[in-house]
């Protein structure tokens, strides 16, 4: 038989795998435990909020932390409530992307049990929305409600949905394309977009800027760092935090390249690749999207939250991929200068906040991100 070889390369260090089944183990990294939520979602519990809740945990969220607890509540109902110990207090010291995330998931969770008819009343911050940081009272209370709810178009796109990191192909955005993406925002946030022009140009410098002031500034990069898997072994182990799949991820962290130690490191390869590889993705974004509300309360990010994800959807069906960069709508320090710069650039009106922004192109779809099972967000009322 023939002998094959696989030569996975970053910077100067190269791992080798040698023998017959390289491409066998290529095959073999997939973090299918943790891809397992996806394949879930659609099988029947025997509880309606059981089977609406395994879409709802599929919904975006800022570094993957799935901050999700869920208490069930007699027979028809629910309480949401964050994991306080997922919070990302460098990057976001307001929790106000955390709470975007929650949007999304409210708005999936609302969408999963319209499928199956069912309607909701969903009341955010039953006992009073927090101020400066999400604390220990609920996030939602959810009921079901009389009567019988509508199907939603844009569910079609639930299990296909993805964040897209990879650069995208030399293929522009067309308007009616944009039209679609946006009109599924809604009306409770303004949304813009643009996919031609200087504006591009201006955006991606920005959005160069802002990744490398997050990436270069220690205590911001190592929250990132920290919450890192590599390769298929860490990944299903621990199924949120952000994830490097893959034989190549998989082969280079075996080898000693790829590590969270190397990547904390300006001298070594993994730190400098990952600026470079972000940057070549900054850089291929065919259009840019963002969304904007007058005022910035905790149910404004809650409707952001619920328009991101329709528009990202709504992406998804169009054939669109999409991938936030919002570093320089973030509220730390030292991102003052980006975020006073990408407010008077996109803001609708004067003192409103950005809540988020992206860049939308074409590119083949990766792989689901990793989950935490369902069942293990469940906290005992």
């Amino acid at each position: 038989m023939t002998t094959r070889r696989a030569i996975l390369q970053t910077g100067g260090a190269a791992v080798v795998i040698i023998g017959a089944g390289a491409g066998g183990w290529a095959l073999t990294r997939a973090p299918e435990k943790a891809r397992e939520p996806w394949s879930m979602a659609g099988k029947s519990f025997g509880d309606w909020r059981l089977d609406a809740l395994a879409y709802a945990i599929l919904a975006p969220n800022p570094h993957n932390m799935q901050p999700w607890r869920i208490r069930l509540d007699g027979d028809d109902a629910l309480t949401i409530y964050a994991d306080l110990a997922r919070m990302l207090p460098e990057t976001d010291p307001p929790n106000r992307q955390i709470t975007i995330g929650f949007g999304c998931f409210l708005e999936l969770l609302r969408q999963a049990a319209a499928e199956r008819g069912g309607a909701l009343t969903i009341e955010p911050f039953p006992e009073g929305a927090p101020e400066k940081a999400l604390d220990e009272r609920p996030i939602a209370h959810i009921r079901a409600a009389p009567g019988a709810a509508e199907a939603d178009p844009l569910f079609a796109a639930v299990l296909d949905r993805r964040t897209n990191r990879a650069p995208f192909k030399a293929q522009p955005v067309e308007q009616a394309a944009l039209d679609q993406i946006l009109i599924a925002g809604g009306t409770d946030v303004i949304v813009s977009s643009v996919n031609s022009g200087d504006r591009i140009d201006t955006l991606k410098a920005l959005a160069r800027e802002a990744w490398e002031t997050e990436w270069t500034l220690d205590r911001t990069r190592r929250e990132s760092i920290d919450v890192t898997r590599i390769g298929k072994r860490e990944i299903d182990e621990t199924p949120w935090g952000l994830a490097l799949a893959g034989p190549v991820m998989d082969a280079l962290g075996a080898g000693g390249v790829l590590t969270r130690e190397n990547m904390d490191i300006p001298e070594k390869a993994a730190y400098e690749q990952s600026i470079e590889f972000y940057n070549k993705a900054i850089d291929s974004a065919a259009a840019f999207i963002w969304m904007s509300t007058a005022t910035n309360t905790r149910l404004d990010q809650i409707s952001a939250g619920a328009a991101w994800i329709r528009m990202q959807q709504a992406a998804t069906l169009q054939g669109v991929a999409f991938h936030p960069l919002s570093q320089a709508l973030q509220e730390f320090p030292e991102m003052a200068g980006p975020y006073a710069r990408a407010h008077e650039m996109l803001a609708h009106q004067p003192g409103a906040t950005v809540q988020m922004l992206a860049r939308i192109g074409y590119a083949d779809a990766p792989p689901p991100a990793p989950r935490e099972a369902m069942m293990s967000k469940l906290i005992r009322a």
